[in-house]
């Protein structure tokens, strides 16, 4: 089984693909620490021969897309790219392989749920808020199945904290939801969680984790 994507009506990828979702602010640019960490982390990634997808848009998205074009050493591996029709957003990240482009958050929501075998979540804003609730909810209620949600770097921790202390404390979700968050201060810390979901996956048989057979669009 293929999975095809609009780049070209007769271009497939292997849907056996471990893929990696990449969540980041189209803000922050290059020479920001962030920037940094983002491009160092999918170098990583695309050494292991693992996919990643990303908005496709600027920012912490285009340093996905350059770090996974910099590290590759397998040539059948991908970046996609899940744009979105946004009028103050016209610019497109460097070095995608495979792209689409939508016009309502939640079809492309949808699609990212799709693909992803790990999800990380880089320093952002409102959208990559919304990337990483919508995540977690899915995950909650077993519409995806259990992948690991990564908060990549120092912005998050207060955010955890705050979970703990108000909804956690009062009730309004379960210690096993909390759990399904993974803090990591850098991209080592990173890299060791999606290797290990990685090598979870390669074990397994061709069901394990591909979303798309159970997240149905």
């Amino acid at each position: 089984m293929v999975l095809v994507m609009e780049r070209d009506p007769d271009y497939t990828i292997d849907d056996k693909h471990f893929r990696v979702v990449i969540f980041g602010s189209a803000r922050i640019k290059k020479g920001d620490p962030n920037y940094n960490l983002v491009y160092t982390l999918a170098k990583m990634i695309s050494g292991a021969g693992m996919d990643i997808v990303t908005g496709g848009g600027p920012g912490l998205m285009n340093a996905a897309s350059e770090g996974h074009h910099a590290g590759r050493k397998d040539s059948e591996i991908h970046s996609i790219g899940l744009k979105i029709n946004l009028p103050k957003e016209d610019k497109e990240a460097s070095h995608l392989d495979i792209k689409k482009e939508y016009n309502r958050f939640s079809n492309r929501l949808d699609n990212f749920m799709k693909l992803s075998n790990a999800v990380v979540i880089a320093p952002g804003g409102v959208g990559t808020l919304l990337e990483l609730f919508y995540t977690w909810q899915l995950m909650q209620v077993e519409h995806i199945c259990n992948i690991p949600i990564i908060l990549l770097g120092d912005m998050w921790l207060e955010l955890v904290q705050w979970v703990k202390k108000y909804p956690l404390n009062n009730r309004l979700l379960n210690i096993e939801d909390v759990e399904l968050l993974f803090l990591a201060k850098n991209c080592e810390e990173a890299f060791m969680i999606i290797k290990q979901a990685y090598e979870g996956y390669k074990i397994s048989d061709s069901n394990f984790c591909l979303n798309y057979k159970k997240y149905k669009i």
